[in-house]
């Protein structure tokens, strides 16, 4: 599913036009991207939480000269940690 198909979706289940979500889809992604950007968390209770992390600095492998090695630079990736209701949906359904 993309984020097309889900504007679509949720405006069926909403009665609100599909430019509306869109909007509303597209604010929710700013604002989730702006609080990981500082630092924070944003938890959706019950869904997940979208958290920033550093992964350290490592050596690797360059592709095209598996012989040589390179240095990999520490970065900052977004990571999500599932809710208990998320889980426990997914159960059910298994």
């Amino acid at each position: 599913m993309n984020k097309v198909i889900l504007a679509e979706q949720i405006s069926a289940q909403c009665g609100l036009s599909k430019k509306d979500v869109e909007k509303v889809l597209d604010s929710l992604e700013e604002v989730i991207i702006g609080a990981l950007k500082k630092g924070e968390e944003v938890t959706l209770t019950g869904f997940g939480t979208f958290s920033a992390r550093t992964r350290s600095a490592r050596m690797g492998v360059n592709p095209q000269k598996p012989a040589e090695k390179i240095q990999i630079p520490e970065v900052i990736v977004p990571k999500f940690k599932s809710g208990k209701a998320l889980k426990d949906a997914l159960k059910a359904k298994a």
